[in-house]
């Protein structure tokens, strides 16, 4: 070796260091090491719709975006994320400067906190919350500041008091995540509307993660941004991955005011510059499906989460029914166990099904120790097998 030994220093800087690898990659590699069916990681087991996976392939064909596509996403793609925006939710955006492409919505949300967060500030997250926040926020020297999501009537339920407590003079921006992954809690029109109001009252920028919004099952998403005074102080995220089916393509996007979008692609530039030319034609051709495909898409997954909220039942668990997303959050008291984490270590030799223990997504230890997330966009005789297999823990 050339150069100087790195001694004893961490080679891993300080705001990162509490970061390993994912626990998404640890359980998946374990489900593989034991053959076990993965309800861990959120990825479906079947593709998404035939003419959208066909646009993909014309355009590699056809030889559009397999050179660099514009740093903003190509126009095609803008103008269709505009529409869908205005369609659905009745938000109208300039295509030209007010939507901007990513590679999948994690790029997304790590370069809207690049952009938007000094070092020192605060960034209120609801906990549990998906493990890249944490990590984006640690990047981009900020303060993580949970707000934590409580078990409620079945479900997990914002805490407005302990979420206007939470905000302090260096609190810069709320990191939203509704329909909210891992407990598959969608607020509440009240809820939002209070949230908009806080961020007006004490002048925060607020990051909305909405890769759920077709996944929604009681209630309904709508977007923090179309509420008063939130246009100008909102970034929306979402992306294709979850809605279509085809998230290896890692086609996400953000809308916002010219002036947020502007300063959102100051930091993306310099992390992937673009991603997915060819995907990103097929997904302006995906946005613009009728809506019975988002409606049939919808029905299917909710099926499909009632199939295996029915078996962790019968298996006994206790549910929390998810609102939305397409994971169920658990509970392994029950079964007499505490330690989330040892649990799903164990659950592959108990019964070949892997999960994801939520106690990771908490700053507070205490607040998810026994919570257990398994997923169910899956194909029906997978969700079938694993709950079967889960009655072993009945018996």
């Amino acid at each position: 070796m050339t150069g100087r030994e790195p001694g004893s220093r961490p080679l891993l800087n300080r705001r990162l260091a509490e970061f390993g690898t994912t626990i998404f990659a640890e359980m998946s590699a374990l489900a593989a090491r034991t053959g076990s069916i993965n309800l861990g990681q959120g990825f479906p087991d079947t593709d998404g719709p035939d003419e959208v996976r066909e646009a993909a392939v014309r355009a590699l064909r056809e030889g559009r975006g397999n050179q660099y596509p514009p740093g903003p996403g190509v126009p095609e793609l803008r103008t269709a994320i505009a529409d869908h925006q205005h369609r659905r939710y009745g938000l109208v955006h300039d295509p030209e400067t007010e939507v901007l492409v990513t590679a999948g919505a994690t790029e997304a949300i790590a370069a809207s906190l690049l952009a938007l967060v000094e070092p020192g500030d605060e960034v209120i997250a609801l906990e549990p919350y998906y493990d890249s926040y944490a990590a984006c926020i640690a990047m981009a020297g900020g303060t993580r500041v949970p707000v934590t999501l409580r078990p409620h009537d079945g479900t997990h339920r914002l805490d407005l008091d302990a979420l206007r407590a939470a905000v302090t003079p260096r609190t810069r921006l709320i990191l939203l995540n509704t329909p909210h992954n891992p407990t598959g809690t969608v607020l509440t029109r009240d809820e939002l509307a209070a949230i908009a109001d806080l961020a007006v009252e004490r002048d925060l920028l607020v990051v909305t993660d909405e890769v759920y919004e077709h996944l929604v099952f009681e209630g309904e998403h709508m977007p923090l941004a179309s509420f008063p005074g939130m246009r100008g102080r909102t970034v929306t995220i979402s992306s294709a991955g979850k809605t279509f089916s085809f998230t290896g393509w890692k086609v996400g996007w953000v809308t916002a005011t010219p002036e947020l979008v502007s300063a959102v692609r100051s930091a993306k530039q310099f992390l992937t510059y673009v991603s997915a030319g060819p995907f990103q034609y097929a997904i302006a051709e995906a946005l613009r499906l009728p809506d019975t495909y988002f409606d049939s898409f919808r029905a299917d997954l909710q099926r499909k989460r009632d199939l295996l909220g029915d078996g962790l039942r019968a298996a006994g668990f206790e549910v929390y029914q998810p609102q939305g997303t397409y994971f169920i959050t658990t509970d392994i008291t029950p079964f007499g166990e505490k330690d989330a984490y040892a649990f799903c270590r164990a659950l592959p030799e108990l019964c070949g099904v892997v999960a994801i223990p939520n106690s990771v997504f908490y700053d507070d230890p205490d607040a998810g120790r026994s919570q257990v997330r398994f997923t169910f966009c899956k194909r029906d005789d997978v969700l079938t097998e694993a709950t079967h297999r889960l009655r072993r823990l009945a018996s």
